[in-house]
């Protein structure tokens, strides 16, 4: 998703055009409240109110009566096609796309992003939609373009649930049911990715799994998320000092060792299984010693003999057999009867 946005004009260039018409407060109000000079610090209303002993509404007043009598001018209008030239690189890019992300495509100079963001607020063709709780700062240049892929974007997150996440291709997937009448130029990978990316409340964590940005499953927050992420990528059980290496590779976050033990240890969504082995309790294992797992097995089984029991045990917990006999000899818990089976106490 680095593609640049080549254009043929240089909108520093364009940007000094646009700006002579205007008077010399006029484009200084401009320059500063988007970083248009030498410093690419954007001041605010109050600051440049201060500077000329004015209200920051008439500030407001100046920045808005000067937008206006650029697009009026005949400058403007010479210049459209410039602006023609944008729309279409934009429509190329999915017509709808997070500021950020348009932004970082046309130039990975700040400076030159904000001739960019003039232009933008400048041109009539393109339109800003504040962030709120459902999308980030975006900017389109078709309306009813707008409203289906913001539309699909709700409907896939009401289908994900809390903590579900799904690997990119099965979500490029999912949203493609979603927009099937949409133009077949839009139906591309780094397309959907962008569009993806406009919501708030859908997510990537760094392994590249997507799901509700909500969800500590995408927002990883501590030790104990990231080695969840961990454990649930590598998909069967892993010795703790290996978890510790892999969040330090895809997070990277330094974690000891020792600490990565004792916070596996006391989150419910971990299982020892072994001699430092864990495993995820939504796979299923049963939790607790040995014993315990054997307990669990014969209230769930009822009386077992003794290899059924090993078999079990063994698809539990990664442990020698003479370990499990051992627990299996303890009177406290265990009892054979006549048939040579298993109760517990």
């Amino acid at each position: 998703m680095d593609k640049q946005i080549s254009l043929s004009f240089k909108p520093k260039e364009i940007t000094k055009r646009l700006l002579s018409i205007l008077t010399k407060r006029g484009q200084d109000v401009l320059v500063s409240r988007y970083g248009l000079g030498p410093k690419s610090a954007k001041l605010t209303l109050d600051s440049i109110g201060k500077k000329y002993g004015i209200t920051r509404e008439r500030v407001r007043q100046i920045e808005n009566h000067s937008l206006l009598a650029i697009r009026k001018s005949k400058i403007y209008k010479d210049l459209e096609p410039a602006f023609i030239e944008l729309k279409e690189k934009i429509l190329d890019f999915g017509g709808i796309v997070s500021e950020s992300e348009l932004l970082k495509h046309l130039s990975k100079d700040l400076s030159v992003q904000n001739y960019f963001y003039f232009l933008l607020v400048i041109g009539d063709e393109f339109k800003r939609e504040k962030a709120g709780e459902e999308f980030k700062h975006h900017w389109h240049v078709d309306q009813k373009l707008s409203e289906k892929i913001k539309a699909a974007l709700r409907k896939l997150y009401s289908k994900l649930s809390d903590d579900e996440l799904m690997v990119e291709s099965d979500l490029i997937n999912s949203f493609l049911e979603e927009v099937k009448d949409l133009n077949e130029k839009y139906k591309n990978e780094e397309v959907i990715k962008r569009w993806l990316s406009i919501s708030h409340k859908i997510g990537k964590n760094p392994l590249g799994e997507w799901g509700r940005a909500s969800s500590s499953n995408v927002n990883a927050k501590g030790m104990r998320d990231y080695a969840f992420l961990v454990i649930r990528k590598h998909g069967s059980p892993i010795h703790f000092k290996e978890v510790a290496k892999a969040i330090t590779l895809y997070f990277n976050k330094k974690a000891h060792v020792a600490t990565t033990h004792n916070e596996l240890i006391k989150d419910p969504r971990f299982v020892l299984v072994g001699r430092g082995l864990y495993a995820l309790s939504e796979w299923g294992y049963i939790s607790g010693v040995v014993k315990d797992v054997i307990k669990k097995i014969l209230e769930k089984e009822g009386p077992l003999m003794k290899d059924k029991i090993i078999e079990k045990v063994l698809k539990e917990r990664y442990v020698k057999e003479n370990t499990i006999l051992v627990n299996l000899q303890n009177p406290k818990y265990f009892k054979k009867d006549k048939e040579n089976r298993y109760h517990n106490v």
